[in-house]
Formats: structure tokens, sequence, C-alpha cells
């Protein structure tokens, strides 16, 4: 005989009344990020910071085979900057519209996919952008860091998944998810660290508050999820912790583009 499915989040029983409240708050933020997405592209200066390969080339002097650093291209920083602002609008404009009866459906199960979706892609650009301001430039690494970062988000979109079907929070998609998530962050401080300890070519200012600020930013995302699955006071409604959510990432999102923008992108 098959094994009950049970739900360990529990079902979402929320009223017609508080599920609109949500589609507005929905809306709300998705107008929020694209104001400020469309601003950060005109008002931004030409700033640009380049991209390399680092292809193996063979030394005829000392027959050998080393790194040929060749630039490869250079991205204008404003409106990758603005990309993910626009990929928040982009979803919250869906979920309050034309997704809002998946959203709800999915809602009532104690889940969202599109909410780990947009940030497998907002999070692991701005993650890229972090990282390029403190010298990783190589196309590879910049590819893989953002890779990780996005399957870190794709683990989210499993714990939500695979918990609708046990008797008790299984925490395993939640832990691979932190060690993928942990990486990019590993890397960009070593690099931070490197170019701390380089000389005079020390990181601007801006950046010493970037590295910290959206280090805690990201865990806070982490936090929220493990205050769900432990029922913890108002998480025990998971609409509360939805609400949460939409809130660190407009949060985040507005600290890392402002800051940016006020470092480096700010017109002269």
């Amino acid at each position: 005989m098959a094994k009950k499915q049970v739900r360990t989040m529990g079902a979402v029983n929320a009223t017609e009344k508080t599920f609109a409240g949500l589609k507005r708050f929905n809306l709300v933020m998705g107008f929020l990020h694209l104001i400020q997405g469309i601003l950060m592209i005109l008002i931004s200066n030409d700033t640009t910071y380049p991209i390399f390969t680092n292809y193996l080339n063979f030394d005829v002097a000392t027959r050998s085979l080393k790194p040929n650093p060749q630039l490869l291209f250079e991205v204008r920083f404003g409106p990758a900057v603005a990309c993910f602002l626009l990929i928040s609008a982009v979803a919250h404009l869906y979920l309050s519209t034309i997704g809002y009866g998946k959203y709800v459906e999915n809602l009532k199960k104690g889940m969202n996919p599109i909410r780990f979706y947009e940030y497998a892609l907002s999070s692991s650009l701005m993650i890229v952008l972090i990282g390029m301001l403190i010298g990783l430039w190589d196309l590879g690494a910049i590819i893989l860091i953002f890779a990780v970062n996005a399957t870190m988000n794709l683990f989210g979109i499993m714990m939500e998944i695979h918990n609708q079907y046990t008797e008790k929070t299984n925490w395993t998609s939640f832990i691979y998810g932190c060690f993928a998530g942990i990486v990019p962050w590993i890397v960009i401080t070593l690099y931070f660290v490197g170019a701390v300890n380089s000389g005079d070519a020390k990181p601007p200012a801006f950046v010493y508050a970037i590295v910290p600020i959206l280090f805690v930013f990201f865990n806070c995302f982490a936090i929220n999820m493990v205050l769900q699955y432990k029922k913890v006071g108002p998480w025990k409604d998971y609409l509360y912790g939805e609400r949460v959510y939409i809130i660190l990432s407009l949060s985040a999102k507005t600290v890392l583009c402002w800051l940016i923008w006020t470092g480096t992108l700010a017109p002269v």
C-alpha cells in the first residue's frame, strides 16, 4: 500500500482577500523594480568593465604553454545593473497578472517556483557584477560563479517540491544549496583580499561596503527559509515568508544598484 503523502509546510488556507493583497504587493514591487531599472539606464555614465579569455598559447621562446589573456569585450555596467532589476520586475508583474492563477495554486501548496527561477537569474547576475567590481574578469570564472549561484536557487525549488511529500522536513536540498551558494562568496573573498593586499591599487571605498552588506542580504534569504520550515512565530504562515522574500529581494537589489551607481556610475 502506498504511503500517504503528507505536506510538511501545511496547506495555506488563506482567503481570496489575502491573495488579492499579495497580488497588489507584487504589482507594486514590480513597478518599483521597473522604475529603478529604467533610471539606472537613463542616469548612469558609460563605465565599462572588461571580460577576458585566458586560453593557452604556445610560447616559442620557452617551448611551453602559457595563458594568453585577450580582451573579449567590455560590459556597460549601467545596463548590466539595470538587468537584475528588470528581471525582478518581469517576474513580479507576471505573478500579479497572467501568472496570478498559477501563483495562488502554488502558494496554497507552500511553494513558489517562479521566485527561485527569478533569483537564479537576477541574484546570479548580481554575484557576477560584485565579482567584476573586484577584478573577476575571466570569462570562464564568470560563467562558473553564475552557474553555481543559479544552482543554489534551483535547490530552493527542490526544497519546496521535495517537502510536499515528507512527514518531516528534509533539509538535503537546503544543505546542498548552501554548499553551492557559499562557493561564489569564497571566490569573491579571495579576489577581494588579493585586491586589498595589492599595494596602492586597492578597491574603491564603495566596494568595501558592497561585499559584506550583500553577503548578509544573501544569507537572509536562507534564514527566511529556515524560519518558514521551522514555523517560527509569524513564519508559521507561509505567506508571511513569501512577503519577506519579496521585501528582501527589493532591498538587496536596491542597495546594490545604488551603491554601485554612487561609487562608479554617477555622471561626473
